[in-house]
């Protein structure tokens, strides 16, 4: 076997996938939908999902939707056409249709960072009710009470997770002035646009929690426009710790989770349910995170 094995690599043999496939009525492709491949959040998942698919024998697909919902629908529908074997969905919403429909025709389908509200379906994320609450109790032991939350927008539940645990944490640490603000997106535009808002409506505030990096980014914009400075007249939390946030003058404060981790898990998930497709598939994964401080947080003015 192992001079077959020698003599195949030097002559340069590939395996025959479509043939493959015809026997066991798989295609041995798996397609990775997310919403916005701009987002330094994606590389890691993708990478991640990658790896584990790669060494199962898979071909890994990725469509991006650039946030719109009908392309989506468009492009899951191409895939299934083209017949891959399962999806890895990092685009749901709140309220998802097509997700549900997914859920019903027994397609092999892992939502991963977002989920939706029904879990129909399997989902990997992290932990985002102890991450945001550990950016709270960072910001309180430093001494700040007048504290923000840029949240995601209400339809993904990032977005709602995420606001729903700070006004939590909050509460918990006895601040009943906090203030939440819903961003129309998850990028620095949004951040940006929301923090202006802010500004200008004249609220007395000391540190701002951000529900992504992206957002935290555009508060920083925002507050330099105007002259205030991050952290000496404003701390700021970020979330998800992507890769350049350490190399930022000053350097993120942020929660980070485990992303290549995260794209791995839900790889595994959905090879199982595919190699299983009778067994119980409805599991729902959080991964640890922790708060990584650095520069931008410092007790308040």
């Amino acid at each position: 076997m192992r001079r077959v094995e020698q003599a195949a690599q030097r002559l340069g043999y590939v395996p025959n996938v479509l043939a493959r496939g015809l026997r066991t009525s798989r295609s041995y492709v798996a397609a990775l939908v997310i919403p916005d491949i701009t987002n330094p959040l994606f590389p890691p998942i993708i990478r991640g999902a990658e790896q584990v698919l790669s060494q199962a024998g898979f071909t890994l697909v990725l469509t991006d939707t650039n946030n719109d919902a009908t392309l989506e629908r468009t492009q899951v529908a191409s895939m299934r056409a083209h017949g891959v074997d399962g999806f890895i969905i990092a685009t749901a919403r709140w309220q998802d249709a097509m997700l549900d429909e997914l859920a019903e025709s027994g397609l092999p389908a892992v939502q991963v960072n977002r989920r939706c509200s029904q879990p129909q379906l399997p989902y990997v994320g992290g932990d985002d009710r102890h991450g945001i609450e550990l950016c709270v109790s960072h910001l309180v032991e430093l001494g700040h009470r007048d504290i923000v939350h840029l949240a995601g927008p209400p339809d993904t539940s990032t977005g709602r997770e995420r606001s729903n645990a700070f006004r939590q944490a909050t509460r918990g640490s006895g601040l009943r002035s906090a203030r939440v603000i819903e961003c129309e997106s998850f990028t620095e535009e949004a951040g940006a646009k929301a923090t202006r808002k802010l500004l200008k409506s004249g609220r007395a505030f000391t540190a701002v929690v951000a529900a992504t990096d992206l957002l935290a980014l555009g508060a920083m914009d925002a507050l330099a426009e105007v002259g205030r400075s991050c952290p000496s007249d404003v701390s700021i939390t970020g979330y998800n710790d992507v890769s350049f946030m350490d190399r930022l003058s000053p350097p993120m404060t942020t929660v980070h989770i485990p992303l290549t981790d995260m794209g791995a898990h839900a790889a595994r998930t959905l090879l199982d349910w595919i190699r299983e497709p009778d067994k119980p598939n409805q599991t729902q994964t959080l991964l640890p995170v922790e708060l990584v401080i650095r520069g931008t947080t410092t007790a308040p003015p």
